[in-house]
């Protein structure tokens, strides 16, 4: 089996759609037993599998967050790697982002992110072999675009969180890296290129592959940083966005 995860025990926040789900399906076919963590009980109602658990809530929530560690070792299931996919999407003007709409966004985007990293570190601080954890951001974070302003301040902040991990905990065997994708044919992909055609043909005009990336392409690379074949991989930003940022 091409990069062997059955050792691997991760959990998937975010899980429901697009590179959440993605990561599941990838995840699983490669061995690997996975905590699911999303929303809505319709999002994973036709996946199985006997690696499989699903849990249902909101990541901000840490008492939320807590039940699924406690399992995890009450079953003696400890998660070992953590994929902080979950997130939310803000278009605003800068001007129009009041006080609550900016505590929605850090709270989805960036604390729900630094509290369960706390609680991973918590539960896998004894573990001897490495640890994994891969955040996803966006290419928003590094080149900035309008009316994103919110909603790159979180991705560029998980850029630093994950770069101080790394630089803290990295001697206790703690991989810590981030994605940025680019633009990624996940639930959204159909309706934006139908509805928004001129700015979907801006995107391909920048993109220098001329195409949106697939979940699968960023699922791919999650499988092989969790996996030992990338341990001294570590600290890195990776933009998965076919060349956009170096284009």
């Amino acid at each position: 089996m091409e990069r062997d995860l059955r050792d691997k025990i991760v959990l998937v926040t975010g899980a429901g759609k697009g590179i959440g789900k993605s990561t599941v399906v990838e995840l699983l076919n490669r061995g690997a037993y996975v905590y699911a963590a999303t929303k809505s009980k319709n999002d994973l109602k036709s996946l199985e599998n006997k690696n499989l658990k699903k849990f249902y809530g909101d990541v901000r929530n840490i008492n939320f967050v807590e039940k699924i560690f406690k399992y995890a070792k009450k079953n003696n299931k400890v998660i070992n790697s953590l994929i902080n996919n979950a997130g939310r999407r803000q278009r605003e003007k800068f001007e129009k982002i009041n006080k609550k709409k900016l505590d929605y966004i850090l709270d989805s985007n960036v604390k729900s992110v630094f509290q369960i990293m706390q609680i991973f570190y918590k539960y896998t601080k004894n573990l001897k072999n490495y640890k994994s954890i891969v955040n996803i951001g966006s290419i928003v974070g590094i080149k900035g675009f309008d009316s994103l302003s919110g909603y790159g301040m979180t991705k560029t902040a998980l850029i630093g969180l994950t770069n101080c991990f790394f630089i803290e905990k990295s001697s206790e065997k703690y991989k810590c890296n981030i994605i940025n994708p680019g633009f990624i044919k996940t639930s959204y992909y159909k309706k934006f290129k139908e509805k928004k055609r001129n700015l979907y043909n801006w995107t391909l005009k920048k993109t220098p592959m001329k195409k949106w990336g697939d979940s699968s392409d960023v699922a791919e690379l999650i499988c092989f940083l969790v996996s030992d074949t990338s341990n001294y991989i570590n600290g890195q930003t990776i933009n998965l966005d076919g060349g956009w940022t170096t284009g």
